[in-house]
Formats: C-alpha cells, structure tokens, sequence
C-alpha cells in the first residue's frame, strides 16, 4: 500500500557559539526511539532519530555601541554640550574610514540627577544627564582597536562593547543543515542494522535550535581606560553554526 510521505513545516534556524575549535563537525544525536506511529489510518513502525551539524565560522563583521554622557546645571547647556561632542565622534569615525550609513543614533536619553551634600542628604540641587549612544558597523576587523581610540579622542566616554558576527551565513547555514541530516540519517542506519529492521522512506523532517548569544567582547570599559591603551587589543575568535534536525524513519 502505498503511503503519503508527511513533511512537517520546518523553520530552519541556529545558534551562533563561540567555539575555539575549527573545521566543521557532526556531534551524535541525542535521542533515538522506536514507536508505532498511525499513518493515513495505517498503524507503521517508525525510528525516530536526531543528529546534528556544525560549522566553524571566522566572524568578519563587528557591531560596537559607543556614546557621550554629559551633565550639566542647565537642561540646554547640558544638550548642546552633548550634542557638540557626539557630532565630533561621528566625523571622527567619518573620517577613520566608517561609511555614513555605517554610524547610527539608537539612544538619546536627558533626565534629572538629584545632587546629595557629603552626608547623604539631598541638596536640593539638580543636574541634567545627557546621554547619545552611536551604533557603528565595523567591516574590517582589523580597524576596531583604532576606532576605539579615535572615538575616545573625539569625545565618546562610553563603550557598550563589542558584538562578533558573519556579513553572510547562507552556505555556512546549509552546510550545516547538510551535516545535521546526514549524521541522523548514520544513526538511523545504524541503530536499523542493529535491530535488524529495514529502513523504509523518510515520514517527517523536523530542524530546530536554541538560540544563543554571538560572541561579545564586553571588557573595554570606559572612555578613561581606552585612553591607556593604543591600539586597544580585540580577538574576534571564532563563532559555530549549529543546527538540529529530528527525522521519523518507516521501518519494515
């Protein structure tokens, strides 16, 4: 009798790991099971399998948030300070080799700081914080510790740290899907040659991930520390695309 073939909607996505090793890898798959399943009214004998795929990634692309805080007795002042001094950082990394869509405003932020005396009581004096964060894409890795100095001598006083990732992860994304189908499919033949069942055709697909953070960078600190250093030391590292896939498997 012949049988529908049941694909089941996939949604294809990965987690990006910081990984220290290279190439690309396969790990075994976490669960097998055989079960009967109820196909088209049809009681089949199924094998469930998982495998995975990896690939190891060079990041070739940076995101960094750097950003000017000010502070100052009059709201205005305050603003125009702050103002001045980010649209100096901005033609800094113009100037640095940054292209202009590359640098972009994602924060800007004015709010009253209650000032204290020296034994922890208000003093009825308020000062204005003003706070312009500039997001910038960083396309030659190469460049980042130098950027970071530049911003630091034009006026930036705060670094949110820096966020590794690859330009265009398509073929390294289905090679990895690659890679997870075919260790299920190893398993799938193994674990049959050892019950001493058939395989039969491929009943559902099923790819899934957890989502994981892409390596950051995070201990640059502040303006006055950048400052000591020249040009600031960044290690991209390496990043790993992985992907999961659970197959169901008739079995004779």
């Amino acid at each position: 009798m012949s049988k529908k073939i049941l694909i089941l909607s996939s949604m294809f996505v990965f987690s990006v790991l910081l990984s220290a090793c290279g190439g690309v890898a396969a790990a075994p798959a976490a669960t097998s099971a055989l079960a009967a399943d109820d196909v088209d009214g049809v009681k089949t004998r199924t094998l469930s399998v998982s495998g995975t795929g990896r690939v190891t990634l060079t990041p070739d692309i940076a995101y960094m948030t750097v950003g000017v805080q000010t502070e100052g007795k009059d709201a205005a002042e305050a603003v125009a300070e702050n103002n001045s001094k980010t649209q100096a950082v901005i033609d800094a990394l113009d100037a640095a080799g940054v292209d202009s869509k590359d640098i972009k405003t994602t924060n800007f932020s004015i709010y009253p700081q209650q000032q204290y005396d020296d034994r922890g009581k208000p003093s009825g004096e308020i000062t204005y914080v003003v706070n312009n964060s500039v997001y910038v894409i960083v396309r030659d890795l190469d460049t980042i510790g130098d950027l970071l100095n530049t911003a630091v001598a034009a006026g930036a006083n705060t670094i949110q740290g820096i966020q590794f990732d690859v330009d265009d992860k398509t073929d390294a994304l289905a090679e990895a899907q690659e890679n997870a189908v075919a260790n299920a499919q190893a398993q799938a033949e193994n674990l049959a040659d050892a019950s001493g069942v058939t395989l039969g055709q491929v009943l559902s697909i099923n790819t899934f991930s957890g989502a994981v953070p892409i390596p950051r960078y995070d201990g640059i600190g502040g303006g006055a520390m950048l400052a000591q250093a020249a040009p600031v030391p960044v290690s991209p590292g390496e990043m790993t695309i992985s992907v999961d896939v659970s197959m169901v498997y008739e079995i004779q």
